[in-house]
C-alpha cells in the first residue's frame, strides 16, 4: 500500500480528492523499475498500469530492420497503459524504461474497474490521453520538419521535465535510437550545444547547464506540447 500522502505521488493521482485517492490507494503497489527493464513488447496483453514517481519510461516504435523511434516520453505527469480503459488491450509499441526510479503498479483489471465508476479519475486519464495524442502528432511534425540540434534540445527538456534533475544518464547511441536518427548527427548536435556552453556531456552523461539557452534551441514543438498538456492536466512535461 503506498501513502495518502498525496504531494509524493504520480501528478495525474493528485487531481483525486482524498476521498477518491484512498478508495484506489490499496490497490497500488510501489515499485523500482531498472534503466532497460521492458514493460511490455509489441502486442503482449496489457496486465499492469504505471504511473510514474521518479523513473522515467519511452514507448519505442520498433521496425522490421530493428530501427527505433520513439513516439512518448513519460514521466510523473503521466502514466503508461492506455489500452487498458480504452479498450484496445495492447499496443504496437515498445514500452522500455530508460531512466531507473520508482512507479506506482495496479492491475489492469482494477483501473479498468475504477475508470468505469466515472468521476475525477475518469476524466483525467480521458484528458490525458488527449495530452498524450498531442505529444505524438507533435513529435512526427517535429522529425519531419526541424533540424537534430532544435530536436536534441527539445527531447533534454523533455528528458528533465520527466525526472527533474539536470545529470542525466545518456548516451549518444540511445540517443539517436530515440530520435531516430544517424548516431553522428547526434554528436554534431551535442558538440554544438556543448560549444554554446548550454550542456556538458562526457562518457554517457549529460549535464544540463543552462535550461534558458535550451529552450531558445529548441523548436517550438516543446512549448505547444507543454503548453497542452498544462492546459488539460495541469502539469508541464516536454
Amino acid at each position: 500500500m503506498i501513502s495518502n500522502n498525496l504531494t509524493s505521488s504520480n501528478k495525474l493521482l493528485n487531481h483525486l480528492s482524498l476521498s477518491e485517492y484512498q478508495q484506489i490507494a490499496p490497490y497500488f503497489q510501489e515499485v523500482t523499475l531498472k534503466a532497460g527493464q521492458i514493460l511490455y513488447d509489441p502486442y503482449d496483453p496489457i496486465t499492469f498500469a504505471y504511473f510514474p514517481l521518479t523513473a522515467m519510461i519511452s514507448l519505442v516504435s520498433i521496425m522490421e530492420n530493428g530501427a527505433t523511434t520513439e513516439i512518448g516520453l513519460i514521466g510523473n505527469e503521466g502514466m503508461i497503459g492506455l489500452p487498458i480503459f480504452l479498450g484496445g488491450e495492447y499496443t504496437t509499441s515498445q514500452v522500455i524504461v530508460q531512466i531507473a526510479g520508482t512507479s506506482l503498479k495496479i492491475k489492469a483489471q482494477i483501473l479498468k474497474q475504477e475508470f468505469a465508476k466515472g468521476g475525477t479519475l475518469q476524466k483525467i486519464l480521458l484528458l490525458y490521453t488527449q495530452a498524450r495524442l498531442t505529444q505524438i502528432a507533435q513529435s512526427a511534425t517535429c522529425n519531419r520538419q526541424h533540424k537534430i540540434e532544435a530536436r536534441l534540445a527539445r527531447w533534454l527538456l523533455s528528458v528533465y521535465d520527466s525526472v527533474l534533475i539536470d545529470e542525466l544518464p545518456l548516451t549518444q547511441e540511445f540517443i539517436s535510437n530515440m530520435l531516430g536518427v544517424r548516431r553522428a548527427g547526434v554528436t554534431i548536435a551535442a558538440n554544438g550545444l556543448q560549444k554554446k556552453s548550454i550542456i556538458s556531456y562526457n562518457r554517457g552523461k549529460i549535464v544540463i547547464l543552462d535550461h534558458e539557452k535550451l529552450k531558445e534551441t529548441s523548436c517550438e514543438c516543446y512549448r505547444v506540447v507543454e503548453e497542452e498538456f498544462i492546459r488539460l492536466i495541469g502539469a508541464r512535461r516536454g
